[in-house]
This record gives structure tokens, sequence and C-alpha cells, in this order.
């Protein structure tokens, strides 16, 4: 089989399943596995596909700047945002991390008890300018204009020192197999410093975000307490995720 057929086959099974398994297909095809392994390397150098341990995965696309990711998914979102707003109760400290999806909660979040805000995005904190009882705080740092969060060692030192009742997180992609990841490697240890220091930590995603994998992980699935998915999704989609153990919530 020649190269370009190999490579036309392992973008058509990425599509169906997901995910290659290198000593499988090369059984499959009777080929070596160091064959398979080097035409996963050397797609993935062209940008076709995420490199992981014994295989590979779709590569999550790259997202919109901030300001066009804000009209897409709109309804999800706000679904999202609502169902991750209930779960608040009055005294509470939460932090929200950047994100459009986390904007659609902040502007759901209740405004007939005090609780605090913690974010460390100052677009989040925008949206609460008007609202009557939360108390916000803002972590500083540098801006990393493309998500709109503070990072670096000043945000680090501030978030290691705060203890989170409930931190909502975004993410760019969440896979069964290799777990939350973004597309930025400071940004991975941020969202994974605020979860070290939350009691609770919960996944808002939208559904093209289910399934895929970024180049920078930031934690298992089965550290999360929780993930809030679109309803409506198939038992295809989610049982792979019930079956870690972790809790999924449908808004």
């Amino acid at each position: 089989m020649l190269t370009s057929q190999r490579r036309a086959m392992i973008v058509e099974r990425l599509n169906r399943d997901g995910e290659i398994i290198a000593k499988t297909l090369a059984t499959e095809l009777d080929l070596s596995e160091d064959t398979i392994r080097r035409d996963l390397r050397d797609m993935a150098a062209e940008g076709l596909l995420k490199r992981v341990h014994g295989g590979a995965l779709p590569l999550s696309p790259p997202l919109p700047d901030f300001a066009a990711r804000q009209s897409l998914s709109t309804d999800e979102k706000a679904a999202l945002g609502a169902r991750a707003a209930a779960m608040i109760e009055p005294g509470q400290v939460i932090f929200l991390d950047g994100g459009t999806t986390t904007a659609a909660l902040a502007r759901a979040l209740p405004r007939s008890f005090a609780f605090t805000v913690v974010t460390h995005s100052p677009t989040i904190a925008c949206e609460l300018e008007r609202h009557p009882s939360a108390d916000v705080v803002l972590v500083g740092g540098r801006l990393y204009k493309h998500s709109m969060v503070a990072m670096g060692a000043q945000a680090l030192e501030t978030i290691r020192g705060l203890k989170a009742d409930l931190y909502f997180m975004g993410v760019t992609a969440a896979h069964p197999s290799h777990g939350l990841t973004t597309g930025d490697m400071e940004e991975a240890a941020t969202k994974r410093s605020v979860a070290e220091n939350a009691a609770a930590t919960f996944v808002l995603l939208t559904r093209e975000k289910l399934g895929l994998a970024s180049p920078w992980k930031i934690m298992p699935l089965a550290a999360a307490s929780g993930l809030i998915v679109p309803a409506g999704l198939s038992s295809d989609v989610l049982t792979p995720y019930r079956d870690i153990g972790v809790e999924v919530i449908e808004a």
C-alpha cells in the first residue's frame, strides 16, 4: 500500500472512529507498527492529527478569536450557563474561567443572594459590573488576548492562595482517554492550578469539543467533579465519559 493510500485511510478512520490505535491498524494492514507510527508522526507534523501514546486523535480545529466566538452556539452556551448557575449556593466562592461559555454563565448567575466570584478574565469581570449581589475579585497578570485571561507568575501566585468552592472550567477539547486539553501551555497550567485549589471543578462543554484533543493537557477527565454538556446527545457519545466515573450533567 502506498504512503498516500495509508494516509487517506488514516484520515478516514479518524473521521469514522475518532481515534487511531497504531498496533491495531498495523495488524489489520499487515504492516509494521513502526510504519504506522511514522505515518502518524509525519501527519502530526503537518497539522493533520494529534499524536498520542499508542496512536492518534483528531486535532481540534483552531479557535476563532474571542470576539468571533461570542456569536457561536449562543443558545447552547446559554443553557450550559443556566445549568451551572443553578449549582451555586449562598456565600460560596466560585472561580469563573475565561471564555464565551463562562460569559453566558456569568450572565445567568443568581441575583437573590450573595456570593464571591473570582476570575482571571477581565471580560467576565465586566459581565458582572451591574450584578447586585456578587463580590468580584479580579486576578491580575499578563493578558493572554486569545482567551482574554491573565496568566503568568503573578496570576499563579494569587490562584495558589485561593480556596474556591466551585471552579467552572472552560476547555477547547475533552476526550475520554486523553482528558481535558487546551491550545496553550501556560493556559493549561493556569487551569490546572485553579482546579487544584478548588473543592469541586465542573467543565462546561459545547458539543463540538467532545471527542477531540488539543496540544496541551490540563488534567484527566476523572479529576473533574463533573461535565456539563448539552441535552440530547446520544448515549454513544456520553457513555465513554460516564464509564470513567465522572458525573455528566445535561443542560
